[in-house]
């Protein structure tokens, strides 16, 4: 995993702990998944409204993903750009395995065991979001 930028782990540092460790959490897979993908190409790291949130700005293959909280949950989020269909493809994949709020965020508990595989799965479709739609319109 790439060092976090200071002010990236100050957002981080100034959640509520237990969200901000699910979070950190969540922040590897990110960086695993598009490891795993040639074509998301290297991570643009930042703070997007204050949150951290993770780019591919080498490729453009994806969509925006940021990492923080709503305000009524005591839950982490994974917000994704609610212009996209992701939410609602992550809802017909996997209705069970997360809560979803509207069409821009993913929700999951602070404690227990992080749904590594199904979450990698949401991750990299997001990470990949633009290859996909340009074949889509390709084709």
């Amino acid at each position: 995993m790439p060092p976090l930028p200071r002010e990236v782990n100050l957002a981080f540092g100034a959640l509520p702990a237990p969200i901000g460790k699910r979070l950190l959490q969540v922040r590897d897979l990110i960086f695993a998944t598009a490891a795993a993908d040639d074509k998301v190409g290297r991570l643009t790291e930042t703070l997007k409204w204050g949150e951290p949130a993770y780019l591919t700005d080498e490729t453009g293959s994806g969509s925006t993903i940021r990492l923080g909280r709503l305000k009524d949950s005591d839950q982490a989020a994974i917000l994704f750009n609610c212009k996209t269909t992701l939410i609602d493809t992550f809802r017909e994949r996997f209705p069970d395995a997360f809560e979803y709020r509207q069409t821009r965020a993913l929700l999951l508990p602070v404690a227990g065991k992080l749904p590594k595989q199904e979450l990698s799965v949401c991750l990299s479709l997001a990470l990949t979001y633009h290859l996909d739609r340009r074949g889509k319109k390709a084709r």
